[in-house]
């Protein structure tokens, strides 16, 4: 499997290079470009056609919401994952919404961020987890202003709904299969499942519709 390519997108250059040479300690990471605003950025997928994007917020010319939703609409493959010191609530539900596949924060671990890029590699959303659970707070304080919306699904499994509880929390596939003492892969075969009974295309979009069934 080749390495996977990655646009740095930042307006600060020193942040640029340490990001780029943390990154450059994974033999699987190859950054293909790099950005300092948004309209940059989309250039640069035109011609770099990476897989992942770590996408800042706030800069110029064009800020991170427009190009993340630019960049959804032109080039449906490329994942975009945010990277910013901003986790304002609508910050975060903003960039969810321009199509962002992950949000961390800059404070994140070094493992935080290669787990996040291996998993929007593999069109996987990644939310840290203080982002993950404010977008599930959000989503149950909008659910108690409008009428409960029933909808038949597939029974979870008792198995299932702790993967789930675990996903909607934040964790990563390896911190599941750790937590309930199974393997990996099986902790995939849950998820494939979940998606599936819940009628939804990512982990994000699962926790969601399981608070808003009533499941979490």
């Amino acid at each position: 499997m080749g390495r996977i390519r990655i646009v740095l997108v930042d307006d600060q250059a020193m942040f640029r290079e340490g990001l780029r040479t943390l990154l450059a300690t994974q033999p699987d990471f190859e950054v293909v470009g790099e950005a300092a605003n948004g309209g940059e950025a989309l250039r640069l997928c035109a011609t770099c056609q990476p897989e992942v994007v770590l996408m800042d917020l706030r800069m110029p010319v064009l800020d991170g919401v427009a190009a993340t939703r630019q960049l959804h609409a032109l080039y449906p493959d490329v994942r975009v994952i945010v990277l910013t010191t901003f986790d304002d609530d609508e910050d975060i539900f903003e960039g969810l919404r321009a199509g962002a596949l992950g949000y961390l924060l800059k404070d994140a671990s070094s493992t935080k961020l290669f787990e996040a890029v291996r998993a929007a590699a593999r069109g996987e959303s990644f939310l840290q987890p203080s982002v993950a659970t404010k977008v599930v707070a959000e989503f149950a304080r909008l659910v108690e202003q409008a009428p409960r919306i029933e909808a038949p699904v597939a029974a979870l499994s008792e198995r299932e709904l702790a993967v789930l509880h675990l996903v909607a929390q934040g964790a990563s596939n390896k911190e599941i299969a750790t937590t309930l003492f199974i393997a990996e892969g099986t902790v995939k075969n849950h998820l494939t499942s979940i998606l599936a009974k819940l009628e939804v295309r990512d982990r994000t979009q699962a926790a969601l519709k399981a608070r808003e069934l009533g499941l979490l």
